[in-house]
């Protein structure tokens, strides 16, 4: 495709953006149409993840069953040209009691592609745990330089430290990706499901 001018191809990179924000909160709003068979689709996206986790890295099992808590989450991220977008949806646990949860990123970055993956959160700390539920919580710039430690990294067995509480598993169609991209993502309670 060849533009003439780059205002063009700067007006159809926006447009392109906007569409797929639009089509990420389409998809966002069909708990409300049916919320329970949402939250049964949440739970098995979960149990799928967490047996994926546990056939590649056995010991993730004990971390998580020893965490002050742990959420799981389905992510869909579309890359088209320079700007990037996801969204997915996810269940925290804590003491066997659930909360929903919404996930969206927007990003810049080069390529053409749909990436779809598992992100896995352990939670060493209640305050931890307790902050991301209530608060929600924002990947920025920090996060993703911890992940991106490969000394972290490799001594906790494919998880990832993205601060001193909370370990990140991102599980791909490869398996245990080696660092996390978690950079300008944001994890919310979902009000419609709780």
């Amino acid at each position: 495709m060849k533009f003439k001018k780059p205002s063009t191809f700067l007006t159809t990179l926006i447009i392109l953006f906007i569409s797929m924000t639009i089509n990420a909160q389409e998809g966002t709003k069909k708990s409300k149409d049916n919320p329970s068979q949402e939250r049964a689709d949440i739970e098995k996206m979960k149990n799928k993840a967490l047996k994926e986790l546990y056939k590649i890295n056995p010991a993730a099992k004990n971390e998580i069953a020893n965490a002050k808590g742990y959420a799981v989450f389905g992510n869909t991220g579309v890359n088209v040209l320079v700007v990037s977008s996801g969204n997915g949806a996810g269940v925290a646990y804590q003491n066997g009691n659930p909360t929903y949860m919404k996930m969206f990123s927007a990003g810049v970055g080069v390529g053409i592609g749909i990436k779809k993956f598992y992100a896995v959160f352990v939670f060493k700390t209640t305050k931890a745990y307790e902050n991301f539920i209530e608060d929600g919580w924002q990947g920025g710039a920090q996060a993703d330089a911890a992940a991106k430690d490969d000394k972290q990294g490799a001594a906790l067995g494919g998880a990832i430290s993205i601060s001193p509480d909370i370990l990140l598993y991102q599980i791909t169609r490869k398996g245990l990706a080696a660092q996390a991209t978690i950079q300008g993502t944001k994890y919310w309670k979902d009000k419609d499901l709780n």
